[in-house]
């Protein structure tokens, strides 16, 4: 169990991700192929590719902050010794967890207004809190991995090690 969720905590975004982005992919071009094809289209498959979109953006944002992925300026870091890019690290994440917590409270409303009052989608007439739910899911997971992004940071900090800085898209 433990080897199952040390892989599922390296790997379970990337997963989430590759299923979602094959299905929206598989969906919409089936669904033009339908359109141009036969003149018809499909209600559910427009609808549940939108959901899919909304569930890979949030789980996207998720991986992003673990792997330090998302669009930074690395003029500060560049100049600090490594101690001065770890508390600076720690520092941005610590505001990173307090606005995703925060989201996080806000989020869940919608989610218990769609199940209290009983909103179901367009197309395909289910609830629609299986879709809102999508927002708070993505923000717990963002705090969840920039928790660990901070604990990380923290015994880098303790041992001397440099902080992980990511992944770099250009040199």
């Amino acid at each position: 169990m433990r080897e199952f969720l040390k892989k599922f905590d390296t790997n379970g975004e990337r997963w989430l991700l590759l299923g979602f982005y094959t299905y929206i992919v598989l969906v919409i071009s089936i669904e033009v192929m339908r359109r141009f094809g036969i003149a018809y289209s499909s209600t559910w498959g427009e609808e549940t590719a939108r959901f899919a979109f909304i569930y890979l953006v949030w789980i996207g944002c998720a991986s992003a902050v673990r792997e330090r992925a998302h669009i930074r300026i690395d003029v500060i870091t560049e100049i600090l010794p490594p101690r001065g890019v770890a508390l600076l690290y720690i520092f941005a994440d610590l505001l990173t967890l307090a606005l995703a917590l925060g989201a996080l409270y806000w989020t869940i409303s919608p989610v218990l207004m769609s199940i209290k009052y009983h909103s179901v989608t367009e197309g395909l007439r289910i609830t629609r809190a299986w879709f809102v739910i999508a927002v708070p899911f993505g923000f717990s997971l963002i705090a969840l991995r920039t928790l660990q992004s901070i604990l990380r940071d923290i015994s880098d900090l303790r041992a001397g090690r440099p902080p992980y800085r990511g992944e770099r898209l250009f040199d």
